[in-house]
Parts: structure tokens; sequence; C-alpha cells
């Protein structure tokens, strides 16, 4: 059974591969995340935890779930139907746990509010499956240009 393909993860599968080409950092991190769902206002992706996302510890880094942070909220403001996903003005992020190599994980970016000039999010960074362990959650707010 594959993914339905909607409007709205259309929109922002379109967005993201246009997005990668431009940014070198997110291509580097973020080239293999999987954008699985999307509908207005919500996105749900998935990303395999490979070395390059390590710390010292052999665990994610956590300037990665922080670029995860910044990647998604844009991505769920993206689901609304915009082509400018703004510049961030605030990201706050709260550090669960941890992941190793090969660990899949589930990212959920909800956007709370896309005013007219501000976007509010909401992310959460979790272990794939049912009952997944949380990794990291957070909210990030953004400034639009209309």
């Amino acid at each position: 059974m594959g993914t339905e393909i909607n409007a709205e993860l259309e929109h922002v599968r379109n967005y993201w591969a246009n997005m990668k080409c431009n940014s070198p950092i997110y291509d580097f991190l973020l080239g293999d995340i999987n954008i699985v769902s999307a509908t207005k206002g919500q996105i749900i992706a998935h990303l395999k935890v490979f070395p390059v996302h390590f710390n010292s510890k052999k665990t994610l880094h956590g300037v990665v779930s922080s670029c995860i942070m910044d990647w998604a909220g844009g991505m769920a403001i993206a689901s609304t139907g915009l082509d400018n996903t703004g510049l961030s003005t605030d990201i706050h992020i709260t550090f669960v746990s941890t992941a190793k190599e090969g660990d899949l994980l589930e990212i959920e970016s909800k956007a709370s509010k896309v005013g007219a000039s501000l976007a509010f999010t909401t992310v959460e960074i979790r272990h794939a499956g049912e009952g997944g362990k949380v990794v990291a959650h957070g909210t990030h707010t953004k400034y639009i240009k209309r």
C-alpha cells in the first residue's frame, strides 16, 4: 500500500526538492529525508540516522536535531500552500533522549498559525514506530513576507 499523493504532499516535496539544491547544509544533513505525508499545516517525514549525524559519543548530535526543527517548521508552513516559508525568528528545543546509527526517526511538524507576517510551528522528533520514544521537541517561529 503506497502513500497517497495529495496536493499538499506534492507541493511540500517539490518545495523541498527546490530548497535542497540551494542549501548545502540541508542537503548534507537531511539529503536522505523522506517526506511521507502532508496535510494542510502538517507534515511527517522519516530520516535514518547515519554517522554524519553523530556527535563525539556516536549518537545524534544536537545540531542535527536543531537543523531538523528548522527544516520541519518550514515544511509545515509550505504545506499550507506558501512558496516562501520565511526566516527563523525563534527556535526552542528540548532534548529528551538520543538516537544511534541505523535508528529511523519520525519527524512530525504542525503549523499552529500562519498569519500575515508570522508563522508558529511545533515539531516532534521521535523514534519511528508505534509508541516511539521522543528524541526532541520544540517550537519554531518564522517571519513570513507575503
